[in-house]
């Protein structure tokens, strides 16, 4: 069993790693600028962005969401737009169309394809549970796919490519709630919560008299490809990933790993694309904190953007007040870290 932490290579991986750290401390100075608190969900987007995913944010108005995503394509000098989801939006509204145009010196008339707001390096879906189903399974196969088709012909989404989407869970009237499979779509679901008291002040007393600075761009496009390629090529040790694969089988009820409160309060769980959310989102961590291994505390820290998700209680468990998150908290106690882990043999037939 490999459960020595990898180290770097090369002195160009480590240089490159240090650089990242860097550029991700400078990144939460200048965001400071603007945003006070939420250090927490700054940096899970951050994640997911590195890791090469997207991200659904819930949370209830008036936490500045918008503010922080916009401050944050700001800092990182991405082109960004905002898609407000509504109940009459249509596809085309998002991805684009063909438009008849005429060309003003032959006079000939053909369909040019006009792009939609979704051809952004970031883009931010408001109130993603607001537009029907139609419209959101056309908005999540273009981030699957990273291209829009129309017309019979491809057009691939610039990069790097990073979709925020929100949604409010107070307000259910008139609401399209995403389904389970398309909510495995988002590789993280991050928890926006109301700011400390001490927070709320400095924001109070920022916003009202001025104080709130400008915010300068510190990372570019190119660094994003540069550090996900990193973490892609970054190693895992068997300890960190057989941590990771026993937490995610442990999620379904009826496999022999289920603690015995998640077949009674559990409807499914994770399926494989949880592994791969907790591998990547942890070396990602790991990344930003100038570390070219993911640990097992990367792991503890991420599972529950990562997972909270793809972990559905039954009727059961609702009815006890249980939930996905608290079934995260109780397998964190169950499944001991410091436990050796060893890839499984395979079945022969």
């Amino acid at each position: 069993m490999n459960d020595t932490p990898s180290t770097p290579e090369s002195s160009d991986e480590a240089a490159a790693v240090q650089q990242w750290a860097d550029k991700f401390n400078n990144l939460r100075d200048e965001l400071r600028k603007v945003i006070v608190g939420q250090d927490d969900v700054i940096e899970q987007i951050l994640i997911a962005m590195v890791a090469r995913g997207h991200a659904l944010l819930e949370g209830v108005p008036g936490l500045a969401k918008t503010l922080m995503v916009h401050s944050i394509a700001n800092a990182l000098s991405l082109s960004f737009h905002r898609i407000q989801f509504t109940p009459d939006l249509m596809p085309s509204d998002i991805t684009g169309t063909d438009v008849l145009q005429e060309d003003p010196v032959t006079k000939e008339r053909s369909y040019n394809f006009v792009k939609g707001p979704i051809f952004a390096n970031m883009v931010l879906g408001d109130e993603i549970n607001r537009t029907p189903p139609k419209t959101q399974a056309s908005m999540l196969e273009s981030m699957q796919e990273r291209m829009v088709s129309a017309g019979g012909n491809t057009y691939e989404l610039p990069k790097p490519f990073f979709v925020l989407a929100t949604q409010n869970p107070l307000e259910q009237e008139g609401t399209y709630p995403l389904p389970e499979a398309q909510l495995d779509r988002f590789l993280l679901f991050i928890k926006v919560g109301y700011p400390t008291a001490s927070e709320e002040w400095d924001i109070a007393r920022k916003v009202t008299s001025g104080e709130l600075g400008d915010i300068s761009p510190v990372v570019s496009a190119e660094d994003i490809i540069s550090a996900q390629k990193l973490v892609q090529s970054m190693p895992i040790c068997d300890q960190v990933l057989g941590y990771a694969h026993a937490l995610v089988r442990a999620t379904r009820p009826g496999e022999p790993e289920a603690p015995e409160f998640v077949n009674q309060w559990v409807s499914w769980g994770a399926g494989p694309r949880g592994v791969l959310s907790l591998i990547s989102c942890a070396k990602s961590r790991a990344l930003l904190n100038g570390r070219y291994h993911a640990s097992v505390e990367d792991v503890q820290a991420i599972m529950a953007p990562a997972l909270a998700h793809r972990i559905a209680p039954n009727y059961s468990g609702m009815a006890s007040g249980i939930t996905s998150h608290r079934i995260i908290e109780m397998l964190l106690e169950e499944i001991a870290s410091d436990q050796a882990f060893e890839p499984p043999q395979a079945v022969t037939v």
